[in-house]
């Protein structure tokens, strides 16, 4: 377990659920009701229905009721650790989207950190109401329940559940934020999270690994710079070939279908700040090398899932002016990570793909929340906030597990003095 300090992140709804549920609940749940028609009227939700009578051949005709707009029907409500959730049934001839337009409108009403509407069936909406921000302070210790390797909780979302990153489901990742945005340390939360696993960590830190040699002991490989970086990757390109001809020779898809004992080492490989291993001074070996980090790492994200080889990638920015195999890149990495960006095209690049909705969001992250992202897998998105490792954390825990570090021989000749292995 990661060293966590930072204790005091609960507030007194967190200290005592009580409240919650015998205050804050009841008073949102009335707020809701009682002002629903009124709200859908000032947001075009609600649907005028005709009186049975109406005007015709200039004859006023008195029978019948008058015009009254009728807004959609609310379902029970139902309490939430963190909030509540309301379902809608619409009108014939609404869509979600004119509810999903409408959040923003119905989170100042009801006076509540956020709502999120969702369709969860034909002909209905569910609102997801946040009352209070829980990302509002960084989470201290959580406890974690591993159900398998690869397995890592990294932090907390914002419904109040753990944020755990399963590399067997999503195998890439793509983290994304600029400077003191909490990037850095939501991937020593990571390492430290694996380190205690049966696996191998392979970093890459061509900013002479300041960020990645923290952990150093746990590594099995950690390349500092970009010539060794084209190296590194290399080996691990001649290790995935080599873990394709087993399976093949056992009739396997997957290491995974391998037997417990001939099963080859998970290895993750890490790489902080991208840009580079993309960025060319302009000489013919600058470029060589370029183009070869860039066809490798393009491999690694196409055949490394099935056989245990798996990419989390880092950048301040990433967009297609580093390269022309970054889009390519990113079609692989399923799993994306956008904390505070300087700019819109960057969490484009990081959301757009996956959940255009997710863009603004990204960017209304301000300085202040640290550790605050927004994270999407196949179209769903939330935003979620990492646990605090602490320089000293990251020490210990790469101290204490060094000797979990397997040893790769393919990896060692890779690297030069600059490296370690």
């Amino acid at each position: 377990m990661v060293l966590i300090t930072q204790p005091k992140w609960q507030d007194r709804f967190d200290e005592a659920p009580w409240r919650w549920y015998l205050v804050g609940f009841p008073v949102t749940a009335l707020r809701l009701r009682f002002t629903w028609r009124k709200l859908c009227q000032n947001s075009d939700l609600a649907v005028s229905r005709r009186p049975r009578q109406a005007l015709m051949a200039g004859e006023l005709l008195v029978k019948g009721s008058a015009v009254r707009p009728v807004p959609p029907r609310l379902g029970p409500i139902r309490a939430t650790r963190t909030g509540l959730v309301v379902r809608i049934r619409l009108h014939p001839g609404q869509t979600p989207g004119q509810f999903i337009a409408a959040a923003e409108a119905f989170t100042h009403a009801w006076r509540v950190h956020s709502v999120r509407v969702i369709s969860p069936e034909r002909g209905e909406v569910a609102a997801v109401i946040t009352a209070r921000d829980p990302l509002s302070d960084r989470p201290g210790v959580m406890p974690v329940h591993r159900p398998r390797v690869l397995a890592a909780t990294v932090g907390r979302t914002e419904d109040g559940a753990a944020w755990e990153i399963d590399l067997r489901v999503v195998p890439h990742w793509l983290v994304i934020g600029a400077t003191r945005s909490g990037k850095s340390n939501w991937l020593a939360t990571l390492i430290g999270e694996l380190a205690p696993q049966p696996v191998a960590l392979v970093g890459i830190d061509c900013k002479g690994g300041m960020e990645l040699a923290l952990f150093a002991p746990r590594l099995s490989a950690l390349a500092s710079n970009r010539a060794d970086a084209s190296r590194l990757l290399a080996a691990l390109l001649t290790e995935a070939e080599d873990r394709m001809a087993e399976c093949r020779a056992a009739g396997a898809r997957s290491i995974w279908d391998l037997p417990e004992e001939d099963r080859p080492v998970p290895v993750v490989v890490v790489v902080d700040e991208i840009a580079e291993l993309y960025l060319s001074d302009g000489s013919r070996a600058s470029k060589a090398e370029t183009a070869e980090c860039s066809t490798s790492l393009l491999r690694l994200g196409q055949l490394g899932a099935a056989l245990g080889i798996h990419l989390v990638v880092a950048a301040q920015r990433f967009g297609s002016e580093l390269g022309p195999g970054v889009t390519a890149l990113r079609a692989q990495l399923g799993g994306r990570v956008c904390h505070r960006a300087h700019d819109e095209a960057t969490a484009e690049m990081a959301l757009g793909d996956l959940a255009p909705d997710a863009v603004a969001v990204a960017q209304s992250i301000t300085e202040a929340e640290q550790g605050v992202a927004v994270t999407t897998i196949g179209g769903h998105w939330l935003r979620a906030r990492s646990l605090l490792t602490t320089i000293e954390g990251a020490r210990s825990v790469s101290r204490e597990h060094a000797h979990r570090t397997p040893c790769l021989p393919v990896l060692g000749p890779s690297l030069t003095k600059g490296g370690t292995a």
